[in-house]
């Protein structure tokens, strides 16, 4: 069974590049740095049914994906989540939380609807994130 993004992951999200284990997303909302890890696995809804090795690279690779974007967006806090209540394919939020943002200090999930990049935006991101993260687009 080959990998495959869920529907719902694909029509928010842009693919932002891939890890040895992790594609990488950015959710279109631009009110806030949102990105997504998703383990390029097939049949994979907790953390726990990965293997050890899987454990410690997805560990590894949101640690670096954390530490990058909080540097790269001088956040206040980063909120890191897997919930999957909604996309049972487990993927891992990463939020950049400032606290002037709009929703601070509550959770962003549900608190309004989604403000599109524009074209612009969403290249200077990609390009800026692909940099810092020495990423390729895949």
């Amino acid at each position: 069974m080959n990998f495959q993004l869920h529907p719902t992951l694909e029509k928010d999200c842009i693919t932002v590049g891939n890890f040895a284990l992790c594609r990488l997303l950015m959710m279109n909302d631009s009110r806030f740095p949102w990105f997504i890890l998703v383990p390029q696995l097939s049949g994979i809804k907790e953390i726990y049914q990965l293997n050890r090795q899987q454990r410690h690279q997805l560990t590894d690779e949101s640690c670096y994906l954390a530490e990058q974007l909080a540097h790269l967006h001088q956040a206040d806090k980063m909120n890191i989540a897997a919930i999957g209540n909604i996309v049972p394919q487990l993927h891992v939020h990463h939020i950049v939380r400032h606290q002037t943002d709009s929703a601070w200090p509550a959770p962003v999930w549900g608190k309004f609807d989604p403000t599109p990049y524009t074209a612009d935006a969403i290249g200077a991101q990609l390009t800026r994130l692909r940099a810092q993260l020495k990423l390729n687009a895949r």
